[in-house]
């Protein structure tokens, strides 16, 4: 049955991920916004669930991690990214933005059709997740951000060398094996360029 009468904004705010900026505090070489960053977190989540899956006896449902990445940042559409520094800068801070970003996941889950909100839920609301579905896409987003700094290193931008850094020490102290798999079968190479990569077939 076609419901014609339904109409929502829910999809004209996710388009606008890509105006989003993201380490707006920096000099950028690259530009980056939310909803390229959303897509690169989602295939590396899904590839850290398929390594877990595979290599180290997990059962996670790699498709739904996938999914549920692409949503990961979406409340960034109301709240604009808060760079990392800002965001833990005190726990008023932090505190404050949590519940600044609870509200706009509301909002945003309020934007749908009521038939279709309880889908939505976990991939709008990140608490209702599986906390091990939360955790692969925070190591894939901490990955990403890792990949961005020595995409800028590279670039010779040395603006990123702290923040570098730091995400190499939080990737390590993740403790997850598939991360580990990560970074040494797949990371290395994100820093050649063309010519090299051909190098490499």
């Amino acid at each position: 049955m076609y419901l014609t009468h339904i109409t929502t904004p829910f999809y004209a705010y996710l388009s606008r991920l890509r105006w989003i900026k993201r380490w707006g505090l920096k000099r950028n070489a690259h530009e980056e916004n939310v909803m390229e960053h959303s897509w690169e977190v989602a295939v590396i989540a899904h590839t850290l669930a398929l390594i877990k899956n595979r290599y180290f006896g997990g059962e996670v449902d790699a498709n739904a991690v996938a999914a549920a990445a692409l949503y990961h940042d979406i409340t960034e559409v109301i709240t604009g990214d808060l760079p990392t520094p800002i965001k833990y800068h005190s726990p008023a801070i932090f505190g404050a933005y949590k519940q600044i970003e609870q509200q706009a996941e509301t909002e945003l889950l309020n934007l749908l059709p009521e038939a279709l909100r309880e889908d939505f839920r976990a991939f709008i609301q990140h608490d209702q997740l599986p906390e091990l579905h939360q955790q692969i896409i925070k190591a894939a987003d901490k990955i990403s951000a890792y990949l961005k700094c020595q995409s800028e290193l590279k670039a010779g931008n040395t603006e990123f060398e702290m923040a570098a850094e730091q995400l190499a020490k939080d990737i390590h102290n993740l403790q997850q094996p598939e991360v580990v798999f990560f970074m040494r079968a797949f990371a290395p190479s994100c820093g050649l360029t063309l010519d090299g990569l051909m190098q490499t077939r």
